[in-house]
């Protein structure tokens, strides 16, 4: 059963995330935050990952420490839902367009946690949410589920389409990598025999 459950309570925020990496793809996504709630709606639909999150956040200041603790929370939920990795495809690339925009997406499920994030939005605000907390959420999730990861958006004009190609990306290169290999189910995928050591 490749599923996980994580809580992160601080001073700022207030975050319950819940995962099934071979779930249906459903979301319950309720942050506080109406785009961010779009975004991982979307990963979990594309992802085939069930994913809920509650969160509440001092979103009186801002909407950072939320975005930020809710790619905390759901990267610690993959790492701890692949268990000891065994089977996994590992790798997965894939181009995502939405409109005029495309963005490229690898991942690596390493162990070793690293984002490349080559993406450059073109205003400081989707709404009322700021574009720079997508490269936020990004960080934040590859470092906590341990990925190496890199997102490129190729081109695009509108940051809604950059933003959502992003998210779909991860989505579709996640559930490519986190897929069991049916030639290799009981392999941890690395010469090394292990992952993340």
């Amino acid at each position: 059963m490749r599923k996980a459950s994580v809580k992160r309570a601080t001073k700022e925020t207030n975050v319950e995330v819940s995962i099934d990496l071979d779930g249906e793809g459903r979301g319950a996504i309720a942050t506080g935050i109406g785009f961010l709630d779009h975004m991982l709606d979307l990963l979990a639909r594309h992802s085939r990952i069930d994913i809920t999150v509650k969160a509440k956040g001092d979103l009186h200041i801002d909407q950072h420490h939320t975005t930020e603790d809710v790619g905390i929370a759901l990267g610690q939920a993959v790492k701890q839902a692949l268990g000891d990795m065994k089977g996994i495809t590992r790798y997965a690339d894939v181009h995502v367009p939405m409109d005029e925009a495309l963005t490229r997406v690898a991942i690596d499920i390493s162990g070793r946690p690293l984002l490349v994030f080559n993406v450059e939005f073109v205003r400081d605000k989707v709404g009322p949410f700021d574009t720079e907390l997508v490269q936020e959420w990004f960080h934040a999730f590859a470092v906590n589920a341990a990925v190496t990861l890199h997102v490129a958006a190729l081109y695009g004009g509108n940051d809604h389409h950059i933003a959502e190609s992003c998210f779909k990306g991860l989505a579709r290169a996640l559930r490519a990598a986190v897929a069991i290999d049916p030639r290799a189910a009981n392999e941890v995928p690395s010469t090394k025999g292990t992952l993340g050591g």
